[in-house]
């Protein structure tokens, strides 16, 4: 994937990539240093992906190309901008995004909104247009299960396109609600 920003903005770092949090004593992340703010939302095309939406966020362990996870800065308060690998749970009630890289503990990068993703599967995900739903850790499947179906979010491709244990899935700023009825 070799997404190019559309949003006017000197120092963006590449879609795909991971960044190493700052050293002791650095700038922090955010204007005048190298990096966006954390929660920063730009929008980049891809030649075969099309235009998406990508949110700067804070990795956590395990976070592999195409994990589906939640993070932390929807809510009041101090939001960190934290992710965490979506888990199998029912009415999860958070957003989700999905990884552009693999940004594990302490590491930031870009997780997509919006558009045509590249998501991991737990290998049963249907062709197109089917519900998506979770299927723990980090992963997606078109099996369905009660209070488990990811809101704004349907197949686009099976499991095994682009590659192995991945699929194309088109998401719209995707929620694990849970089904609505």
């Amino acid at each position: 994937m070799a997404y190019v920003p559309h949003t006017p903005y000197l120092g963006l770092p590449p879609i795909a990539s991971t960044i190493a949090a700052p050293a002791a004593g650095a700038l922090p992340l955010g204007r005048g240093s190298p990096g966006p703010f954390l929660g920063d939302i730009i929008t980049a095309q891809d030649p075969v992906y099309g235009v998406g939406e990508f949110i700067y966020l804070l990795g956590v362990v395990g976070t592999v190309v195409g994990s589906l996870v939640t993070f932390d800065g929807a809510n009041a308060g101090t939001p960190t901008w934290q992710t965490a690998l979506a888990p199998s749970t029912a009415n999860l009630n958070a957003p989700l995004a999905v990884a552009m890289s693999a940004n594990v503990a302490g590491q930031y990068g870009w997780y997509q909104l919006f558009g045509s993703a590249v998501v991991a599967t737990n290998g049963t995900l249907a062709a197109a247009g089917a519900p998506v739903y979770l299927a723990g850790t980090g992963q997606v499947t078109s099996t369905q299960a009660a209070g488990k179906q990811v809101v704004n979010a349907r197949s686009e491709t099976a499991t095994g396109t682009p590659a192995a244990g991945l699929a194309v899935v088109k998401i719209n700023y995707p929620f694990a609600q849970g089904q609505i009825t």
